[in-house]
This record gives C-alpha cells, sequence and structure tokens, in this order.
C-alpha cells in the first residue's frame, strides 16, 4: 500500500479507500475482516478504472513518480557481478550517468543508465538525473569497449533532459550529445534502449539510439517537458496539461508513430506500485529483444539502426508525400 505523501492527485479516491482499509485493519474482527475484502475489491477496480484511462499530463506524473524503479534497482533485479566503470578519461566522473560491466541473465554485457536518486541527498549526488558532458563521454568510452569485446548494450533511460548549467555548455554539452548518439548507431554489437521513466530531449536520446527502443506502459518521450513547452508557446507553465496532450508524449502514442518499437506493459497502478514485477518484465523485453538480433552481423546492426531511423516520419506516407520530404536534386545547367 502506498503512503500518503505518494499518492498523485488523481488517485485521491484509491488513497480514501486505502486509508479506511488501514484503520479497518487496525480494529480487527470477523465483521471488519468481510469489510475489508469488499473495499480491497472496491480500490482495485477503482484503480484499474483510473489507469486505463489516463491523460498524458497524468502519464507525466506516473512517470516521474519517485517511488518507481530506478537504474540502480534494474541492474540489482537484472544483472549479476554488476562492475560499475567511472570517468571519462577527461574531466571528471558524472554520477547522473552510471555504467559498467555486468551478466544479464547469464550473458555479459555493458549496461548504462541515468540514475536521479531516491531521496534529497542522492537526488543531489546524482544531478537528478541530468547528464553533463563528462556523462555522455562516459557512456561513448563504455559503448567502445562494449564494441572491442564483443558485448551487447542495454541502455535504461530515465532523465528530463541534459543538464543545461553553464559549466556543462562550457565543457561541450552539445558535442558529448552528438557523439554519444554517433556511439550508440555505429556500435558494432547489439544496442537495447528501455525508457523506464521520462525520457527528455537529447539527454534521452543519446542513449536511446539503439537497434530496439522500447517504453514501458506509463513511460513519457518527448522533445522537452511539458512545462518548458507551455512556457515557450503560452508563457506559461501551469499548461503543461495542454501541452502534454498536443505533444503526443506516451509510449502508445510514440508506438504508433513507429517512434519506439514496444510497449512493455506495467503492473496495475503504475511501476511503483510493483517494482518487482516491473523490473521483471522489462528484463523479459530485453532477453527477447537481444535474441532477435543475436545472429546479425555488425554491417546489419547498424544498416538496422541507420535505417530504423531514417523510417521516422517518412515511413508509411503516402509515396507522393515521402518523395516531397526528400533533398531535392540539383538540375543540371
Amino acid at each position: 500500500m502506498a503512503t500518503p505523501s505518494t499518492y498523485l492527485d488523481f488517485e485521491r479516491p484509491v488513497a480514501d479507500l486505502e486509508t479506511k482499509i488501514a484503520e479497518l485493519q487496525e480494529a480487527g474482527g470477523s465483521v471488519v475482516s468481510e469489510e475489508v475484502s469488499k473495499l480491497r475489491e472496491k480500490s482495485a477496480k477503482q484503480l484499474k478504472d483510473i489507469y486505463s484511462k489516463l491523460s498524458p499530463w497524468q502519464k507525466t506524473q506516473v512517470a516521474r513518480h519517485p517511488d518507481r524503479p530506478h537504474f540502480a534497482d534494474y541492474v540489482e533485479g537484472l544483472c549479476d557481478d554488476f562492475v560499475q566503470l567511472d570517468g571519462d578519461r577527461k574531466f571528471m566522473n558524472d554520477e547522473a550517468i552510471i555504467g559498467g560491466l555486468a551478466k544479464f541473465r547469464g550473458q555479459p554485457v555493458v549496461v548504462i543508465g541515468h540514475e536521479k536518486g531516491r531521496d534529497t541527498q542522492t537526488r543531489i549526488k546524482h544531478n537528478f538525473g541530468m547528464g553533463r558532458p563528462e556523462g555522455y563521454r562516459k557512456a561513448v568510452r563504455l559503448m567502445e569497449l562494449a564494441g572491442r569485446f564483443g558485448l551487447p548494450v542495454i541502455a535504461l533511460v530515465d532523465t528530463s533532459g541534459a543538464f543545461p548549467g553553464k559549466g556543462g555548455e562550457e565543457r561541450g554539452q552539445a558535442e558529448a550529445l552528438a557523439r554519444s548518439i554517433e556511439a550508440c548507431l555505429m556500435l558494432d554489437t547489439p544496442m537495447i534502449s528501455v525508457i523506464v521513466g521520462e525520457g527528455g530531449s537529447g539527454g534521452a536520446v543519446a542513449l536511446a539510439s539503439g537497434n530496439r527502443v522500447m517504453m514501458m506502459e506509463h513511460a513519457i518521450y518527448s522533445v522537452i517537458s511539458p512545462e518548458g513547452a507551455a512556457s515557450i508557446l503560452f508563457r506559461d507553465a501551469k499548461r503543461a496539461k495542454d501541452t502534454a496532450e498536443a505533444m503526443k508524449i506516451t509510449a502508445q502514442d510514440l508506438e504508433k508513430f513507429r517512434i519506439i518499437d514496444a510497449v512493455i506493459p506495467e503492473p496495475m497502478g503504475g511501476a511503483h506500485r510493483d517494482p518487482k514485477t516491473a523490473i521483471s518484465r522489462v528484463g523479459d523485453a530485453i532477453e527477447k529483444a537481444l535474441k532477435s538480433l543475436k545472429d546479425m552481423s555488425p554491417d546489419e546492426l547498424r544498416d538496422q539502426r541507420k535505417q530504423r531511423f531514417y523510417a521516422i516520419g517518412r515511413d508509411g506516407l503516402p509515396a507522393a508525400a515521402s518523395a516531397a520530404t526528400r533533398t531535392p536534386q540539383r538540375k543540371k545547367p
């Protein structure tokens, strides 16, 4: 059962029922037990009704829930013998992006991801999951290591975006993001990217340019946060609800547009209500994706990535519309 401080605004009907259940359980007795059973059924139905019709803005809130599994939880639940590798060999170690060597269900892999932190102290340590240039250069180093030793790469994305501070810009944030995207696209080995919470802007794309890109059911993926878009378009961040609807940031919309390859179902009520099941489902999806890529050569893997991303915005368009998007050829004099 969630604590009062972790219920989202739209979960209030469920919160009231679960609070009443807790009060009755303290009272005890056979009659009370029957009432508790009825209330639990009602609570489960209420939760199912709410989560079957979440709006994009509500999904944004679920994607940001502090109790959702984090990178460290996925590593603990899915990997053995994890050896963390730090530093970009140029400036420093960035704690927002973590990676290293591990065994995923018996298979040696390189695993990389964003870590947001769970409380105030760890959130500050991990910079709320917003990677600095050094974090993305670390990711490039790990991907090059994976290519050298023929190891698949698993990337777990959960960030509101790359760190926009002055220091990051001074040390080449845009170049670091571009290099990380290039490293993903040119990798000799299979790469699976999963957006497990927020997928924000270039900070997400830099680790989400793999052969397979998947999202959890209530994750979001967008070029800018709903609040940022509302601030730019309406000069009012409070209109984030409107922009979230217009931006098509949900996993269901993005699968429809073929920007992602698959949606990973979450437990009823979101991954934060049953982290163990959520982590297991992510592991199953990754395992299936890796098996589908295992017989592909390095050239085939690179070509598959290239074709996958070239097709975004074009694949499925009518011939005339597709032709209109191509770069026009200069006529000979």
